[in-house]
């Protein structure tokens, strides 16, 4: 396992080196980035022609419900390995210890069932809390998913809520850690059919693209254009993590967190960079594709 992870790694950096940076696309990120009240992260690969922008893409920010990627790659681990079934039914029991707010799952009564691919919908495409807790210890719990991360050659992207050993990471980064360069990594080889196989990948690819939260990013982008994603916010951090299918495909994520403008409506300041940066990109890579989008601020 050592020799293929070290290969991996190696591969990986090779690539990363072979890569150029789009310095056109670069000048105009950073001018977006001018005069934001936190910290931001960005990472943008273009798939067509191989060219990066990275902006403290090797950061480590919190995950938000970012987490939910990993914790769907343990899954379909336990999935691969018949020690799970995607249609299996599971029975709820309301022992999590968490306040489920709005959780779709939480309405259930104790004793309930509900199949384990409703859970992975629920968790990705209405980041419902408590159906990602149920999985999570469906997965074998955080210590399991990361060394799964590891063994992937991912050396960022770590789940530390409930996971021995990482409470002092939890009372940084909260439930989850990842680098906008990192989780943009996994969306990549999601796409490319290399997370635990091709089948596997697909299946991930089709949930991701199921999303209910369209506000932000996705906002930007035509509804007759592909996209998988997942979205993640806590008071003072706001991501968001996507794959685009456009003619001119690409990858980007922004991580922000220390934000000052901790507010939950349309116009907070990290959700507008991302609406900013969203349409940048379909424009700059798609000019061709005229699309009246959402506003960006209202």
């Amino acid at each position: 396992m050592k020799k293929i992870f070290n290969f991996l790694f190696l591969f990986i950096s090779f690539n990363a080196g072979a890569q150029k940076t789009d310095k056109e696309l670069q000048k105009k990120i950073e001018n977006l980035l001018n005069g934001f009240h936190g910290t931001a992260g960005i990472y943008v690969h273009d798939l067509k022609k191989n060219r990066i922008v990275s902006y403290q893409a090797d950061t480590l920010f919190p995950t938000a419900s970012v987490v939910k990627i990993p914790i769907m790659i343990g899954i379909m681990s336990k999935i691969q390995h018949k020690e799970l079934d995607f249609h299996q039914w599971i029975v709820y029991k309301d022992t999590l210890n968490y306040d489920p707010g709005e959780d779709v799952l939480a309405s259930f009564k104790p004793d309930q069932k509900i199949m384990v691919s409703k859970l992975m919908l629920l968790s990705i495409s209405l980041s419902d809390n408590t159906a990602s807790l149920l999985l999570q210890g469906l997965a074998g719990g955080g210590q399991r998913i990361n060394e799964l991360m590891d063994s992937l050659g991912y050396v960022y992207t770590r789940v530390n809520s409930r996971t021995p050993g990482r409470e002092k990471d939890r009372e940084i980064f909260g439930w989850g850690q990842t680098t906008p360069r990192e989780i943009a990594l996994i969306m990549e080889q999601i796409v490319e059919g290399k997370v635990l196989g091709r089948r596997s990948s697909d299946r991930m690819l089709r949930t991701l693209g199921r999303q209910y939260w369209d506000e932000d990013a996705i906002s930007q982008i035509p509804p007759n254009v592909f996209v998988a994603s997942k979205s993640g916010a806590l008071d003072e951090c706001r991501n968001e993590i996507l794959y685009v299918n456009a003619p001119h495909p690409y990858i980007f994520s922004i991580f922000t967190k220390n934000n000052t403008d901790q507010s939950w409506d349309y116009n907070n300041e990290a959700w507008v960079l991302t609406r900013k940066l969203s349409a940048l990109l379909f424009k700059y890579y798609n000019p061709d594709i005229q699309y009246d989008a959402e506003p960006v601020r209202r």
